[in-house]
């Protein structure tokens, strides 16, 4: 039995803007970004929605701080929604709010939703590097919703220098290299030929930021413009927010849609999906070789599609999330992972890649009709997780009506929480490790997380000038997870890690 369709969820309207001005003078600004995004949508849908739109999600921005971001865009669009709001930080957040909008419309809360971002950071870089004063709304002294770094690193993470996300990412890298029997040459091989699929969809995708096909060999071999970021990430395996764009996707019920004469082969319904997350310290985890977050909200949508997904879109900030992800699902090797292009290939703005994607899943679909396809957002560092099902036919009742929250799924999945211990001195084995690299091309500082024998856990600073310490951490032919070593604290107060 289906929904009726005054609520059915489905997405009637998408629309990208890329803007590459020569002049960064000339860029548009992000909320103008998001207003011609919006109306891309909207004439994608045919038109005839902007008036009707009675939810208006904006997600968060970065390279340009307004106050009052959503009621600013609708001013802009000329519309007065009774729902306007400017969402949090999180590269999950458009999944969430496209899945949020699809309840509401569901619950008969809402009619015509659309979720928008949009940003500028190509030509604020620019803008910077030459002097230039941007032409645009003026930031505001106390930005709306701001990144706030202590919510997402904690101040011992901050002393050791690991507190990016491409400092971290690593971590559960390095960690699933032993935890799967691979050889971190292997482990290696894998990223190269997943990336290098990835960016074969970059390049067939008109509204990716960057559309060149790469070589897994170019995406993984240390070059001159492929510099080490953090062991063993390449800039070509870092995500890429130096762009100017914006994404929209347009929402109503199936009634509205049919109303408005558009075509079921253009019409997609939202069949559901689901949501945790991970301790914000990572510390706080159990453990480094996956996350009960991702598992529990992968298993969820995997519910929803009992015969699998025909197209996936994993969020590829960094190569361990979708090998992880491709692993939970019990996807091949070789299996396309996404249709947008990637966070190192398309890019996006900082939050906003999973609508682009979400833009160019609805494209494939329209395409290539599909039963089943799968977006899954992450945000943080490896922190939240938020999966969303689509499909070309209506979606079952009982799979809108699953809980959006699988915490507890989650929880019951997570194993016991190592302590940590600051002030221990003595042995240690390896439990993960991340190594940082300066410009220049070598090593600038990195440290361990270890286990002692009562396996509480360290955090203990690596020695970059030990050559040989250095030679076992970067060994493509072993893995020096499990290996011993000696923790001491230093007169800084922080544990110090030596190999024994």
């Amino acid at each position: 039995m289906a929904l009726p369709a005054n609520r059915t969820p489905v997405i009637i309207g998408v629309g990208e803007v890329l803007d590459r001005p020569a002049d960064p003078a000339a860029a548009l600004e992000p909320l103008a970004l998001m207003e011609a995004a919006v109306r891309a949508a909207d004439a994608d849908a045919g038109g005839g929605f902007l008036d009707r739109i009675d939810s208006l999600d904006v997600i968060n921005l970065v390279s340009w701080r307004y106050d009052r971001v959503a009621q600013r865009l609708a001013d802009r669009l000329g519309i007065v929604p009774p729902r306007a709001v400017y969402g949090q930080v999180g590269g999950e957040t458009p999944t969430t709010k496209l899945h949020e909008a699809a309840l509401r419309i569901m619950n008969g809360n809402s009619l015509v939703a659309v979720v928008t971002g949009g940003e500028a950071q190509n030509a604020v870089g620019k803008a910077k590097a030459a002097g230039i004063t941007l032409p645009w709304t003026p930031p505001a002294k106390a930005p709306e919703n701001p990144i706030i770094p202590s919510d997402h690193v904690t101040p011992l993470g901050m002393s050791h220098g690991i507190f990016q996300p491409i400092h971290i990412y690593p971590i559960y890298e390095n960690a699933t290299v032993a935890a799967w029997g691979l050889t971190p040459a292997e482990a290696l091989a894998e990223s190269g030929a997943t990336y290098e699929r990835i960016s074969q969809a970059a390049a067939a995708n008109i509204h990716a930021w960057g559309r060149k096909a790469f070589t897994a060999d170019e995406i993984t071999r240390v070059a001159d413009d492929n510099r080490m970021i953090c062991w063993p990430y390449t800039k070509r395996m870092v995500a890429n927010n130096n762009v100017n764009a914006a994404a929209a996707v347009l929402m109503t019920t199936l009634e509205a849609a049919r109303a408005a004469g558009i075509p079921e082969d253009r019409i997609i319904h939202v069949h559901g999906g689901a949501a945790a997350a991970e301790p914000m310290d990572i510390l706080k985890r159990d453990q480094y070789v996956h996350s009960v977050a991702q598992d529990a909200v992968l298993a969820q949508a995997m519910r929803l599609a009992p015969h699998g997904f025909d197209r996936v879109e994993l969020y590829s900030c960094f190569p361990t999330v979708p090998k992880m992800a491709r692993r939970t699902l019990g996807l091949g090797a070789d299996v396309p992972l996404s249709v947008a292009g990637g966070l190192s290939f398309a890019g996006a703005g900082l939050n906003c890649y999973m609508l682009h994607s979400a833009c160019a899943m609805v494209r494939s679909l329209r395409t290539a009709p599909a039963d089943h396809a799968l977006l899954y957002g992450q945000g943080g560092y490896v922190t939240k997780h938020h999966a969303l099902a689509l499909g070309c036919r209506p979606a079952d009742p009982a799979w809108l009506m699953l809980p959006i929250d699988v915490q507890d799924d989650a929880e019951s999945r997570r194993g016991d929480v190592p302590a940590f211990v600051g002030d221990y001195s003595g042995p240690a084995v390896i439990e993960s490790y991340s190594i940082v690299y300066g410009r220049e091309g070598q090593p600038s500082h990195g440290s361990v997380i270890g286990r002692v024998p009562d396996n509480s856990r360290v955090f203990g600073k690596a020695d970059v000038a030990d050559g040989a310490a250095m030679a076992t951490l970067l060994s493509l032919s072993a893995s020096p997870i499990g290996l011993p070593g000696r923790v001491t604290v230093g007169d800084d107060g922080l544990q110090l890690w030596e190999m024994t």
